[in-house]
């Protein structure tokens, strides 16, 4: 009989509160999930004209959304061609309560976000912290009718933590599948 219940514990009972517990890991991302996969995007702005690919994709047991970024820049008369490279982890803060993004790029910068959606689930919003002596960065994605993405990338100068003018603005389209 003993020998039954625990079979039956590691059989049954374990599997179910694992599964469980795994479908918790994933509870406030159904608005993120348009945003999983591979993309490929141009546009341009203050540094230029650039292309590039980004993704999303969940990690840690679907705790966090990790985006990867690069924009490449072709040459001008002014500069050298270079590329943009950067890493932001999307996170559920305080019980889930907030979310939060942490931004990392080849340039040395760290941004601190707040990460929201809109009530539609078309758009998804990352504004930087407030910092009296620092710029205040947003970020937005808004999908399109035809599935596609358009981003923009604003900053505000220090001092003025609302005075938002666009740095640089494009689309976005998902890749094929393999």
């Amino acid at each position: 009989m003993r020998k039954t219940a625990i079979f039956c514990f590691v059989y049954f009972v374990v599997p179910l509160a694992l599964a469980g517990q795994q479908a918790k890991t994933t509870d406030g991302w159904d608005a993120w999930r348009f945003l999983v996969g591979e993309w490929t995007a141009e546009g341009g702005g203050a540094p230029g004209r650039g292309m590039g690919t980004f993704s999303f994709h969940f990690d840690l047991d679907g705790r966090i959304l990790v985006r990867n970024n690069r924009v490449d820049y072709p040459a001008t008369k002014d500069r050298p061609a270079f590329s943009h490279q950067d890493l932001m982890v999307i996170y559920a803060e305080g019980r889930g309560t907030s979310t939060r993004a942490i931004y990392f790029d080849n340039e040395g910068h760290v941004i601190h976000y707040t990460a929201e959606f809109s009530q539609d689930r078309n758009s998804w919003t990352f504004l930087s912290d407030a910092v009296p002596s620092a710029p205040r960065f947003r970020l937005a994605y808004t999908r399109s009718k035809n599935g596609m993405l358009t981003a923009k990338f604003e900053i505000s100068p220090p001092g003025k933590p609302d005075s938002f003018s666009t740095y640089v603005e494009g689309t976005a389209r998902r890749k094929k599948g393999p």
